[in-house]
């Protein structure tokens, strides 16, 4: 059994994470803000020992690193750390015990791709605060690594996806309307002909791979994608939510000055964001190296996430059953 301390335990991986660790026979500690619960709640979460911590104050502070520290962990699963400088804070303070440390990534620490499926090797183009701050953190990972400090695993997940929030639509956005357009028969616009590519993942299968890459010696020092098997177009998506409602979607392919018109800005901008990086991520390594096997596909996951977006009342789907 080993001590694991799980840092943003309650979020979208760590949820479904958890509970994993628990039936794997492991005493888990989950830090988190305190200000919700997980997001599914399950029995395993009584044999948690849980602690309130604010990250972002005890970082500033400097005392973040050595409160993990000081719970004396096997293990340390960072699910959101999202600056070098938080890192490197956290780095530190475990140097002495050098615990396993199991960090979360993002498929965004590739800019557009130049050839797919994109594997790990490639050059890190990333752009944008979110994935140059995550590309940042794996390079300063793998080579603490290397030096012989502090063992690295770096998991880089897909669009994480699941009951409980909402997830990227088959329009590449959070728009709630584009549920109730391929529920109802109404006219969705795509840009690109609706051939941009988005490549999803359910947090559980997320989970899958924390939980793997803890007892796989081989994959320390190195990162993994985890994603669906598969990606999917905007089309492809679309076509598949709208057969849930037994019809076949209304696609209207506009230029993208034309998206930009008939969508709100913060929408359009999150449907470019998606797709112009065009990211079909590779898990041939994840599956040889963790035995990474995803059980959800893209349509699979969205499937269990509109159900509850519908059911809680965040999504409108016309009172239809599917």
């Amino acid at each position: 059994m080993s001590r694991v301390v799980v840092i943003g335990a309650t979020g979208h991986i760590g949820s479904y994470l958890v509970p994993r660790l628990v039936r794997g026979g492991h005493d888990v500690t989950a830090l988190s803000r305190g200000l919700r619960g997980p997001y599914h709640e399950s029995p395993e979460w009584k044999a948690v020992t849980t602690v309130t911590v604010d990250r972002a104050q005890r970082d500033a502070a400097g005392t973040f690193g050595a409160q993990v520290a000081a719970l004396r962990p096997d293990v340390v699963i960072d699910l959101v750390c999202f600056t070098a400088a938080s890192a490197a804070q956290l780095v530190e303070a475990l140097r002495p015990s050098r615990p396993l440390l199991v960090h979360c990534g993002t498929i965004w620490v590739h800019g557009p791709a130049l050839r797919v499926p994109v594997t790990e090797d490639e050059p890190r183009t990333a752009y944008g605060e979110y994935g140059t701050g995550k590309a940042a953190i794996e390079e300063l990972l793998h080579r603490e690594t290397r030096s012989g400090g502090v063992p690295a695993i770096v998991l880089h997940p897909g669009h994480i996806s699941g009951p409980g929030w909402p997830v990227i639509t088959p329009a590449g956005n959070l728009d709630p309307a584009v549920w109730t357009q391929l529920a109802t028969g109404g006219a969705l616009a795509l840009p690109d002909h609706g051939l941009g590519v988005l490549h999803h993942v359910h947090a559980d299968d997320v989970a899958q791979a924390f939980e793997l890459a803890l007892t796989r010696p081989a994959a320390i020092g190195a990162s993994f994608h985890v994603v669906a098997a598969q990606s999917m177009t905007l089309r492809g998506l679309a076509t598949g939510t709208a057969r849930w409602f037994g019809r076949e979607p209304v696609l209207d392919f506009v230029d993208w000055a034309e998206f930009g018109r008939r969508t709100a800005p913060e929408h359009a901008e999150a449907t470019r964001e998606h797709t112009w990086r065009g990211i079909t991520a590779s898990i041939a390594r994840a599956q040889q190296v963790l035995g990474y096997a995803p059980r959800y596909d893209p349509l699979g996951a969205l499937h269990e996430a509109l159900t509850w977006l519908a059911a809680h009342g965040q999504a409108d789907v016309g009172g239809q059953p599917f």
